[in-house]
């Protein structure tokens, strides 16, 4: 029995010492920007900050708004509105394969149809101040929710005037 026993103890030492790894011979170069590392090796140039080019981030980040906003049953743009339109049409110039959806919005005064047809002179008032502006008509829809959607729920005026607005939603 003492012989198995140091026969099985001499085979588990001698399988230990077998799958031991030795280090090889010649190590590979340091990863780039590590302490030794070649200074001569190619460096990846760094990856972009923000947003894609011409993405919904991009728009968001790069123009005044994505919305203008409108006095109790009007549909007229103000300076305000034509401002941030302007920053709009200037950024949809530049990305000309970015189509858009103006959604119209209404607050919730009014009869349904009558806030439908409203939100729909909203977003056809934006529309036709960004083909004015040099966007190809062919890149923009338009929808009226009425008063579907609102912005800020409440009944009040602070509500209402964030809630009577035209969005401009990229779709690319």
């Amino acid at each position: 029995m003492k012989k198995l026993v140091l026969i099985a103890v001499a085979a588990s030492a001698l399988s230990l010492v077998a799958c031991s790894k030795k280090p090889p011979k010649d190590l590979p170069p340091p990863p780039v920007g590590a302490p030794g590392a070649n200074s001569s090796a190619t460096v990846p140039p760094p990856m972009p900050q923000g947003p894609v080019p011409g993405s919904r981030d991009d728009f968001l980040a790069k123009v005044a708004a994505d919305r203008v906003f409108f006095d109790t049953n009007r549909s007229d743009l103000d300076e305000t509105a034509r401002s941030t339109l302007d920053s709009q049409a200037k950024w949809l110039l530049q990305y000309p394969a970015v189509r858009i959806t103006i959604e119209g919005h209404c607050d919730e005064r009014g009869t349904r149809e009558y806030n439908l047809a409203l939100g729909e002179r909203r977003a056809n008032a934006a529309k036709n101040y960004l083909v004015a502006a040099g966007v190809n008509v062919a890149r923009i829809n338009t929808i009226s929710y009425g008063k579907e959607r609102p912005a800020v729920l409440g009944s009040n005026e602070a509500a209402w005037a964030k809630n009577r607005r035209a969005v401009t939603v990229t779709l690319n």
